[in-house]
């Protein structure tokens, strides 16, 4: 049953935006903004560990229980978060983002429980469904932190603990949604013995999914988070920025029922294959301002989808899922750091270079090395 795995994804999502946003603020008030940006790296570090905990778990005690254990830590984090609005030392916001972290990473991971719970044509659409879930989430977060910041004012707490305490009803409610989560291994699924054997079998070509969905979310934070360095040096106002940003999320999420579609009929191989392509086209034509760079970002974002959901179905049911999934949260700390630098050094003329030199050779590799899908009609 893939409703509570859907509704469980987007309340995650809603409740890390908004506890995100409001955790910039409070430590720019607090401490320095300098340092504003110090809880979302506790929130990226601790999904990254996170990811790792929860494959740990699934192999432990199933997907479904992996799951509501993230989830619950989710919401001990933001209980910590709320302590901190409050009064409390801002040393619990850290800690309290990183176990946000962990309930994201159960929420990222939970594609993998969606798939699990369907039959086999139709276990790629069922993934995009939890993808396409969190941008809903997303969309729907920030709508409630000015509300949220009445609420918190009548009931004699700081304005700032509103969208905290929304954080709070949210991921408990996911944590609710996620004990229905019933995840049953479906009838064609093969058995433990001949599993591992079909894996090692297909080494190369999950390896190389594992990459596609590295590189894809390298390229794309690394070249996003240039943009609004670049805008600001273009002269352009935040109204367009927002323009460009919004292009770039609908890119990435809207569409990703149509890439469930794709892959469950034609297999993950030509997803794979479209994806660092359009990756190579948005790189390229970012380098060029005016009309042409809004629809790069789109282009960019709908790359990225291709990729991570591809890469995704190809690594369904193997020991890569979280390893994968905490390789890419890893990264993109590293990229999101280094990207401003590199853009100052030489622009998005050597960003889009570095990003063509590692999609055009994954996918030389993903052509050459992998073969044609077998897609069950």
């Amino acid at each position: 049953m893939l409703i509570p795995i859907v509704l469980a994804a987007a309340l995650m999502n809603a409740a890390m935006i908004a506890a995100s946003a409001v955790s910039t603020i409070l430590i720019s008030d607090r401490l320095n903004p300098g340092l504003a940006g110090l809880p979302n790296t506790a929130g990226v570090l601790g999904t990254a560990a996170g990811a790792i905990a929860v494959g740990w778990w699934t192999a432990r005690l199933g997907r479904a229980h992996a799951l509501r254990i993230g989830y619950g830590f989710a919401v001990a984090g933001a209980a910590l978060t709320v302590l901190t609005a409050v009064g409390a030392h801002v040393a619990l916001l850290f800690v309290g983002m990183f176990l946000l972290g962990a309930g994201n990473a159960a929420s990222l991971l939970s594609r993998y429980a969606a798939a699990e719970a369907v039959a086999a044509p139709r276990r790629a659409s069922a993934m995009s469904a939890v993808v396409w879930a969190s941008t809903a989430g997303a969309a729907g977060g920030p709508f409630l932190m000015a509300p949220s910041q009445a609420w918190a004012s009548a009931l004699g707490l700081p304005a700032l603990a509103g969208p905290f305490l929304v954080a709070v009803a949210a991921v408990f409610s996911a944590l609710l949604a996620a004990s229905y989560i019933r995840v049953v291994r479906p009838a064609d699924e093969p058995e433990p013995e001949r599993h591992e054997q079909s894996v090692a079998s297909r080494r190369t070509p999950v390896l190389l999914a594992a990459g596609v969905m590295v590189v894809g979310h390298l390229v794309m934070v690394a070249l996003m988070s240039a943009v609004p360095v670049h805008a600001h040096h273009l002269g352009d106002g935040l109204g367009l920025l927002g323009v460009m940003l919004s292009a770039h999320t609908l890119g990435m999420f809207a569409l990703s029922p149509l890439t469930g579609w794709f892959i469950d009929r034609w297999g993950p191989r030509p997803v794979m294959v479209g994806g660092l392509v359009l990756l190579l086209s948005a790189a390229v034509l970012t380098t060029q301002s005016g009309a042409m760079f809004t629809p790069a970002l789109f282009l960019l974002g709908y790359a990225w989808n291709l990729c991570y959901l591809g890469g995704s179905a190809r690594l369904l049911g193997t020991a890569l899922e979280s390893k994968v999934e905490s390789s890419i949260w890893a990264i993109s700390a590293l990229a999101a750091l280094s990207s401003p630098w590199l853009y100052t050094v030489g622009g998005y003329l050597l960003l889009a270079v570095i990003s063509a030199v590692l999609a055009v050779s994954l996918l030389v590799l993903v052509v050459r090395r992998t073969a044609p899908d077998v897609v069950s009609r």
